[in-house]
């Protein structure tokens, strides 16, 4: 699983969205030939990242070469079941990956574009945002 090997502060506030923003970096293809697009707003866990990525690099079939372009920054914390009102924040739990609409989430060269779409289609299906299939201009 993905998650930083070092961070300035162990747990962080949520964050809000103030008003609709787009993602202004990460959303060309600039390693690979095709691309994958997130078009929502969302939390993609470093679970999810690994499992899109595990699809991927199975239907590719030991082709080309794929880069995922997200990672996991974002420590989310969690309180235990039953746990009563107080006491604090809880202990981190697990890692996201705090995507924006435009981001480019993963990237793919070497193979065909029906594979890389096939591909794509099938991470997709893992991944809580929608997506865009996007080749290299």
């Amino acid at each position: 699983m993905l998650m930083p090997k070092k961070l300035k502060h162990r747990k962080s506030h949520k964050g809000r969205a103030r008003g609709k923003r787009v993602a202004t970096r990460g959303t060309r293809v600039s390693f690979g030939d095709f691309g994958l697009k997130g078009l929502d707003f969302s939390w993609i866990t470093s679970r999810q990242i690994e499992s899109a990525r595990r699809t991927i690099t199975h239907s590719l079939v030991k082709t080309g070469k794929v880069w995922i372009r997200i990672f996991p920054y974002k420590p989310v914390t969690a309180k235990g079941a039953e746990t009563p009102m107080g006491g604090g924040k809880g202990a981190v739990d697990h890692y996201v990956a705090v995507v924006k609409p435009g981001t480019v989430l993963f990237e793919i060269a070497g193979v065909e574009e029906s594979v890389a779409k096939e591909a794509f289609r099938l991470a997709s299906h893992k991944l809580p945002v929608k997506t865009k299939f996007v080749v290299r201009v």
